[in-house]
């Protein structure tokens, strides 16, 4: 889930999958897709500051109006600038100073023209009014959109999940993830007697008439634009605290007691992430867990919640290890998200691997934390299995809004892990990951940034190893061949000149090795059959010739 984004879970070939809901295996673009993921003069000739979002919710007519407050700063000279909202949806007004601005409307894009055009290093703002009948979600979290569904008692229960579809479809505002607004304000109002939660902090609650009451709430970090959620039910709230940050729950009514007893392994993964990736990074806005009628999703600091209390993905194992059935898998995996997606975000969604891969590597590094090492490694392997197709490339289509497969999540779990035994030194592996997470704190980044930056902190050649993984299907392949009573050994890759040390199996004693592209002498024995790769620490093939 992303950026989890949003985590879906799809059957394949048998096989429990987990992408995001803007997969689709295409390959041929259109306009559209250019406007909705490409920089251009419109969109990068201002910086979004600030979001004031007023929104009214009628659930039983699926139609939501209001208006959003853009706060910009003014880079370059801009006589137009690139909003964006549904198709679907009406545009009411665009306000500017007291003045309607013009405007034209290409697909889910909206461009503003202004009188004169703005001028660099100036502030500004304008109030987009905009109202409709949002995108419902047919079968969420599979797919992106409104959800309005009611709850055992018949009480109206609505949200929304939109990541990799996107935030411009119910609001309007600048959907791309290069830019975030550096806070939030979001004012919901909802029929009397049912609850909103937003992101942030509660900031208060207005009886607006006529049987709708507003909720207010307050984001006072960056934000990516499909983070931003509303949350309207018959909730409850309950509270707890780690060290300085405010821990708080909001669950239906009915489920109270069920929740204060599944949310209790909120403490120890707390212990868990602030060791391995530093303090949390949004305690000025608190957690949340929010209960939500699907599965879930990372919104920041108000996770949604939709695990039904149980251990596991939705009561399954994904790994079929066992491990998996642990604990809870939407605590877990969305919550790590808000470190590596939320805190550390990617400025294309073509590398989302960047939230997706860290974080489901962070499942392990939890199972780690409680039940050791073993059991994290049993967890990896048995998503090898499982969960990778090595079909396309990790790595999206860039500046078309397409992010790259579903392995991005495991795949590129295992890809990290491997790297953790390249490195061969646990202290300084979490160090590294830890200075990683710190160092990209709230930070929009991409995959040569990241790559650069751990080849710098590991004095390790890591690129071509990040490279084989990310940019191709197939994973490294150990080739071993005897002739003349010796072994030999290389690489087989698609990345020239790779080269990965690893570890090998020799008479029940474990040798490091350095493999290249080229054939090497393997001293120690001359059986074949007793070179044993190390498959458990590193992920790779291994042919034998």
């Amino acid at each position: 889930m992303s950026l989890k984004y949003l985590i879906l879970f799809i059957i394949f070939t048998g096989s429990f999958l987990i992408q995001a809901q803007v997969f689709q295996g295409q390959k041929e673009y259109t306009e559209a897709d250019t406007l909705r993921g490409s920089l251009r003069p419109e969109r990068t000739s201002f910086d979004v500051l600030k979001y004031n979002l007023n929104v009214k919710v009628e659930p039983d007519k699926k139609f939501i109006s209001g208006f959003n407050k853009i706060s910009f700063r003014v880079l370059e000279n801009m006589p137009v600038m690139q909003l964006d909202l549904f198709a679907n949806m009406e545009v009411d007004s665009i306000i500017y100073h007291g003045t309607k601005l013009t405007y034209k409307r290409e697909f889910n894009a909206v461009f503003i023209s202004f009188e004169k055009a703005l001028i660099p290093e100036t502030t500004d703002s304008l109030s987009f009014h905009f109202s409709g009948q949002p995108i419902v979600a047919v079968k969420p979290p599979w797919d992106g959109g409104f959800v309005f569904s009611k709850d055992k008692n018949g009480k109206d229960w609505v949200s929304v999940a939109v990541q990799g579809t996107g935030a411009s479809l119910w609001y309007p505002n600048k959907d791309h993830q290069s830019d975030k607004p550096e806070e939030v304000e979001i004012h919901v109002a909802a029929p009397n007697g049912l609850m909103n939660v937003s992101n942030g902090r509660f900031t208060g609650k207005k009886d607006l008439g006529n049987g709708v009451t507003e909720w207010s709430w307050k984001v006072t970090n960056p934000i990516n634009s499909y983070n931003i959620i509303l949350n309207i039910g018959d909730y409850v709230h309950f509270s707890d605290n780690f060290r300085d940050l405010d821990l708080d729950y909001y669950v239906l009514s009915y489920n109270l007691e069920k929740a204060k007893k599944q949310f209790q392994e909120v403490h120890p993964m707390m212990e868990c992430f602030y060791e391995h990736f530093g303090e949390y990074p949004f305690v000025e806005d608190s957690y949340k867990l929010i209960e939500s009628p699907y599965l879930g999703m990372e919104h920041q600091s108000g996770i949604a919640y939709g695990n039904k209390f149980k251990m596991g993905y939705d009561g399954t194992d994904i790994s079929k290890t066992g491990v998996g059935m642990k604990f809870d898998f939407i605590i877990i995996h969305e919550s790590a998200h808000e470190w590596f997606g939320n805190s550390i975000t990617s400025s294309d969604i073509a590398d989302m691997w960047i939230h997706e891969a860290f974080t489901s590597y962070a499942e392990a590094v939890y199972i780690e934390c409680r039940w050791g090492k073993e059991k994290a490694l049993e967890y990896l392997i048995g998503l090898q299995k499982t969960m990778i197709s090595n079909e396309e490339p990790i790595i999206g289509d860039y500046s078309v809004n397409k992010e790259g497969s579903f392995d991005m999540y495991y795949k590129g779990a295992n890809m990290l892990n491997t790297l953790r035994g390249v490195i061969n030194n646990d202290e300084k592996w979490w160090a590294l990951l830890k200075n990683f997470s710190e160092t990209f704190k709230h930070k929009i980044t991409n995959t040569e940034e990241v790559i650069a930056f751990f080849e710098a902190n590991s004095d390790e050649t890591l690129t071509p190893i990040f490279k084989q993984y990310l940019y191709h299907t197939e994973v490294p392949t150990l080739q071993l061949k005897k002739e003349k009573w010796r072994i030999y050994y290389r690489w087989e890759t698609s990345v020239a000149n790779f080269e990965m040390p690893i570890d090998v199996g020799i008479k029940e004693r474990m040798k490091r090795i350095k493999p290249t592209s080229e054939w090497q002498k393997l001293r120690g024995t001359r059986k074949l059959d007793k070179v044993k790769p190390d498959l458990e620490r590193f992920y790779f093939g291994v042919e034998k010739m």
